[in-house]
């Protein structure tokens, strides 16, 4: 029997305008339940020259030296390899609707227990083994979903930036470091919070979230902070809609609640 091969779509045009419609989407259902507080700050930092002198330093290093720095020593995550990480990944991108990153698992990383490098287009997530060990399954969702919400919304390659700037600032250009590390910090704050919601999306178990950013930042003092900030969205229409609960404080509502409670 002869398998009829697919046709491939050769126009590179209309690739490129595919890609586009599904970033577009992509940035839609994730203002749906980002901060409104990330949204704001997020449309601004392309106007700081400082910020977008080191984003692209950051995407040029990124591309030339710096993914095998971080990747070299990592595993990929496969069906065949790590099937528990491999199905997570897989739930946690179709609740959010997005096509899931590629996942690396490091030995240790000097951050966190996860984060996501890479470009808007081409996301890498990498997890630390010796954070992620012990963490149960809900807890992992929790984790990755809220790294896939960077993915989501666009955060990666500011990500990436301040990822860069605090831990190798000598690479960049000196006069760029401090105002770009001061808008990207307060910046990633925000961003972090509509992340944790990303988080809890995909486990929609609140008391899970918690413990995950609890096990995850334990160095973290602001991380209380973050955890009543998830509380605020588990009590949003946006979110008791989704879980077929009625009632609940309308986005506006909870986005001041949080502002107030990070502030």
């Amino acid at each position: 029997m002869v398998t009829e091969m697919p046709k491939v779509d050769l126009d590179f045009q209309r690739y490129v305008e595919r890609r586009k419609g599904a970033r577009e989407a992509q940035a839609r259902e994730g203002a749906a339940y980002a901060y409104g507080g990330d949204l704001r700050v997020l449309r601004t930092l392309d106007r700081l020259r400082p910020v977008r002198v080191s984003v692209e330093a950051s995407v040029r290093m990124w591309n030339s030296q710096a993914r095998e720095e971080i990747l070299g020593g990592a595993t990929k995550v496969s069906p065949v390899q790590s099937p528990r990480l491999h199905a997570i990944a897989l739930h946690c991108a179709e609740t959010l609707h997005i096509v899931a990153p590629t996942l690396y698992v490091a030995p240790q990383l000097a951050i966190g227990a996860a984060h996501t490098f890479g470009t808007n287009e081409e996301a890498y997530v990498v997890l630390s083994q010796a954070r992620i060990d012990g963490l149960t399954e809900p807890e992992l969702i929790h984790v990755i979903g809220h790294q896939l919400g960077h993915v989501q919304n666009n955060h990666v390659v500011y990500a990436t930036s301040l990822y860069y700037l605090t831990h190798f600032a000598s690479r960049f250009v000196k006069w760029a470091v401090t105002p770009a590390v001061m808008a990207l910090s307060g910046w990633a704050k925000r961003g972090e919070i509509t992340c944790d919601r990303a988080g809890l999306l995909c486990t929609r178990a609140l008391d899970a979230s918690e413990a995950a950013l609890a096990k995850t930042h334990p160095e973290d003092p602001s991380v209380h902070k973050r955890i009543e900030a998830l509380r605020l969205f588990a009590e949003s229409a946006y979110y008791k809609g989704l879980t077929k609960q009625e009632g609940g404080t309308s986005t506006a509502e909870c986005d001041a609640k949080v502002a107030e409670v990070i502030k």
